[in-house]
């Protein structure tokens, strides 16, 4: 659970929640070709199953200022990697601290393979 305080009284939001969030934010973004098992669990998961979840390759930790996010993608091959980190990393940002008032410190990208066009 992360919990978030304010003048209200104190939130607890579950990291699943974030998970889905952030998953949703990047798949989105161009050039994004799908996500990659972030952990051992992600991956027995996904091989057992044999299909993908949202919040596949998406890992949320939390500290003292807020959390931090590992995302692992698959990116379409020819595309600049460079211009789809930058576009993730602003989204997912936005997509967080939009839907719940927790600030994102940390967006760690993490291309773990590249997919041809078909």
């Amino acid at each position: 659970m992360i919990t978030l305080e304010n003048h209200l009284g104190k939130i607890d939001i579950c990291e699943d929640y974030f998970r889905k969030l952030i998953g949703n934010a990047t798949t989105s973004c161009f050039g994004v070709a799908g996500m990659s098992d972030g952990n051992v669990q992600q991956g027995i998961r996904s091989k057992l199953s044999k299909r993908s979840y949202i919040d596949q390759g998406v890992v949320v930790t939390k500290d003292n200022y807020g959390i931090s996010v590992d995302l692992h993608i698959v990116v379409t091959y020819g595309i600049n990697i460079r211009e789809v980190v930058r576009s993730i990393d602003e989204k997912v940002r936005y997509s967080v601290e939009e839907a719940t008032g927790i600030c994102v410190n940390n967006v760690n990208v993490f291309v773990d393979n590249l997919k041809d066009e078909e």
